[in-house]
């Protein structure tokens, strides 16, 4: 009888043990089942390459890189180097609800996509940076308008640059997606798991692994950068890409924090203040005129906003860069037969640059970009934008063809296709312009001066405001010569 009486005490002690044991348990795994409905971890792609480039341009097999640099632009001279890169693995399908963490919603799912690598060939040249482009599907294709915008800073100062195609329409559209322009050549690429997945929801996963596989090249087990250690890996997107990196923001990089900071242009927002990592947002007069107004944000810790006066969307040095590369991949040009002389040229680049220049200095050193002030809104209900007697807008960062300006850009237009987001350019007449600049050194005086203060102030770098001052300088304003069209 003693003994089974300590055996039953023994047994209770037991059962109070593994009811513990088990309720511990139980809590571990309602932590885990948690964690998985939100999150999953960011998994290292299989990279292939560089893949031969089999056929020269134009070749009708298009077994070249679509968009590879433009023909007239030797990225070799400038010591770089162009490859290309298949990249796979499995990804995870994420929802990103409204300014919250993403949720998982399914894995395991099959993807194969293609990455363009440019980089310097020269490691001392290295500035340790690189970015990464989300491209813009837009026009049925990827297009690289950060590229097309900064190539000639990016390879200036040192940058890697990477691209990359994270979306159904990019690589599956027709006629003008990777598959359908070249089934040779990237006829086994998919980023739909078969057909299954169609709505995008991989496409966060997808990103995520292109940045793992920059960090992490040894387990990716192609090194796309060559040797290069980078120190920061910057996520960039434009308009169509802005809003996709605005989900990113917000509901993946609190979850995989792959990326060490954002620069959206022309869109995007509204963003959280509460993910920790930098982000700035340049946007153009014409996100303005479109209304986004509504959209801004507060300037903080962690974002900057800022606003270029008389710009548009998409500009004219953009669009000059872009279109021999639509005629030699046979890509759709742009349409800008518009209701007014289409596209601003006020050039984005130069403070699209600065941006890049400002966001490295802020990660590394803290150093927080300047504040800007936006562009004149006096009302939203109506939206009421005010104009001088030029026909310039108020406020914003203000470049030399705003505020020494020789014509009337904005960053409004009306017309078919994508005429709303080209802005427009209206020169002035020749007894306007000798108003303003009676002779040519008055004319660019005033550029020097404007320039000057925009470099004081943060808003340009130091080389393109040497650029800007040159281009007065050989310019016809104030001179006796003809000039060109307006």
């Amino acid at each position: 009888m003693k003994r089974n009486t300590l055996n039953w005490k023994k047994i209770k002690k037991y059962r109070g043990l593994m009811r513990c044991a088990v309720t511990g348990l139980t809590a571990v795994l309602l932590l885990m089942l948690a964690v998985s409905s939100t999150s999953a971890a960011v998994l290292t792609p299989l990279v292939t390459g560089p893949i031969p480039v089999a056929e020269t341009p134009i070749n009708p097999l298009h077994d070249y890189p679509q968009l590879a640099s433009a023909p007239f632009y030797d990225l070799s001279r400038r010591g770089y180097v162009e490859l290309e890169f298949f990249f796979q693995g499995t990804a995870t399908s994420y929802s990103t609800p409204a300014m919250a963490n993403g949720v998982v919603l399914s894995t395991g799912h099959p993807y194969k996509s293609r990455i363009i690598v440019r980089r310097p060939l020269d490691r001392s040249k290295f500035n340790g940076i690189v970015i990464v482009e989300w491209l813009n599907v837009t026009p049925g294709s990827g297009q690289d308008f950060h590229w097309m915008a900064s190539h000639d800073y990016v390879t200036r100062e040192g940058y890697a640059y990477v691209t990359v195609h994270a979306q159904r329409v990019g690589i599956h559209a027709t006629p003008y997606g990777l598959i359908a322009w070249s089934p040779v050549r990237y006829g086994t690429l998919d980023v739909t798991d078969g057909g299954t997945i169609t709505d995008d929801s991989l496409c966060y996963d997808i990103f995520s692994q292109a940045g793992m596989a920059i960090h992490n090249p040894h387990g990716a087990g192609v090194d796309m950068l060559g040797g290069l250690r980078p120190k920061l890996v910057i996520a960039v997107g434009l308009s169509q890409s802005a809003s996709r990196l605005t989900l990113y923001y917000n509901s993946i990089q609190p979850l995989h924090k792959v990326y060490d900071g954002f620069v959206l242009h022309v869109g995007g927002g509204p963003f959280r203040t509460d993910v920790g990592t930098k982000l700035m947002r340049v946007n153009t007069e014409r996100e303005i005129v479109g209304g986004q107004a509504t959209l801004r944000q507060a300037d903080s810790g962690v974002f900057r906003g800022w606003e270029i006066a008389g710009a548009s969307h998409v500009d004219f040095q953009e669009v000059i860069y872009r279109m021999p590369i639509a005629a030699r991949d046979q890509l759709a040009p742009p349409n800008v037969a518009c209701d007014h002389q289409a596209l601003s040229h006020v050039s984005n680049k130069y403070v699209l640059n600065a941006a890049y220049d400002h966001i490295v200095k802020w990660i590394k050193h803290n150093s927080p970009p300047p504040i800007a002030e936006p562009i004149t809104v006096t009302s939203l209900s109506p939206l009421v934008i005010p104009r001088d007697a030029y026909g310039l807008v108020f406020g914003g960062i203000r470049l030399a063809e705003v505020d020494a300006p020789t014509a009337t850009n904005t960053g409004a237009n009306t017309g078919p296709g994508f005429c709303g987001l080209y802005g427009s350019h209206q020169g002035f007449d020749r007894a306007t312009l000798e108003s303003l600049y009676p002779t040519h050194r008055s004319y660019v005086e005033k550029v020097r001066e404007v320039t000057h203060r925009n470099l004081r102030d943060g808003f340009v770098v130091e080389d393109d405001a040497e650029e800007i001052i040159r281009n007065a300088e050989v310019s016809l304003i104030g001179t006796d010569y003809p000039l060109p069209l307006p």
